[in-house]
């Protein structure tokens, strides 16, 4: 998806934020910075007037944003997401700072939709929503006093992505010969190979612990291109067609 400015194609996503105003300062910083895709998931109060005083010159980008029931609409057709969070997680997908991040991003956004994820004012994103995403921003901060407003975290992450825009424009050759597979394909790939673990019984579902959260991580690094996901799917409806054979001839066998 061409656009005239890789900042277009960058969605901030707000999941369950529990104060109005803040969703009005988020789209008055994403102005500044010239970016207009808001999504918003499962906001406490939304359309809000709070929202509107906040937004001062930026209403437009609230009336524009749209609300959904859950992460997973949120980042529909994307191709990359990045959780912005402050706390270290057990299995963590790939850690850039806000700056190096920016770069990442927007390198991927010169043809494709992508998103920057920031979780509820308390209690931040959820284990669950970071997984959802294939890299994590952490914003450089006072390790004594760590603890960023949403918005302001909003307005830092948005500057970098300000400024990078000059220096993504080299890269942009080097993204039109790959076609990264969306957010929603490889969603639909992580169920079938979970699928396929548990007829194999390599997976427990009563027990399965941490395993697809490391699957996840594994095939985040590895930044899947969409033939690369229709390979690994053909190769897991394969062995599902095997064990269908099998079945049938132990099956006839036995009668």
């Amino acid at each position: 998806m061409k656009s005239s400015s890789p900042l277009d194609n960058v969605r901030i996503i707000l999941s369950h934020t529990s104060h109005p105003g803040n969703i009005g300062a988020t789209a008055r910083a994403m102005k500044t910075m010239g970016l207009t895709s808001l999504h918003l998931v499962n906001p406490k109060s939304f359309p809000d007037k709070a929202a509107d005083i906040r937004a001062v010159g930026a209403r437009e980008i609230l009336d524009q944003a749209q609300v959904h029931a859950n992460i997973d609409e949120a980042l529909n057709n994307t191709i990359i997401a990045a959780a912005v969070t402050a706390r270290s997680r057990g299995l963590a997908h790939e850690v850039y700072d806000a700056r190096q991040g920016a770069q990442e991003l927007l390198n991927h956004a010169q043809q494709y939709p992508v998103a920057l994820v920031f979780g509820a004012e308390t209690s931040g994103l959820t284990t669950a929503e970071v997984s959802k995403c294939q890299m994590t921003i952490n914003i450089p901060t006072n390790p004594d006093y760590s603890s960023l407003n949403l918005a302001s975290a909003v307005q830092l992450i948005a500057y970098e992505l300000y400024m990078t825009i000059p220096k993504t424009k080299t890269k942009q050759q080097e993204f039109t010969i790959r076609t990264p597979a969306k957010y929603d394909d490889i969603e639909f790939f992580y169920k079938h190979l979970e699928q396929v673990m548990i007829s194999s019984d390599f997976l427990n579902p009563a027990e399965p612990k941490r395993l697809m959260q490391r699957m996840r991580r594994l095939f985040s690094r590895a930044r899947l291109e969409r033939e690369e996901v229709n390979i690994l799917r053909g190769i897991l409806t394969a062995v599902e067609k095997r064990w269908e054979i099998k079945q049938v001839a132990q099956s006839d066998q036995t009668d």
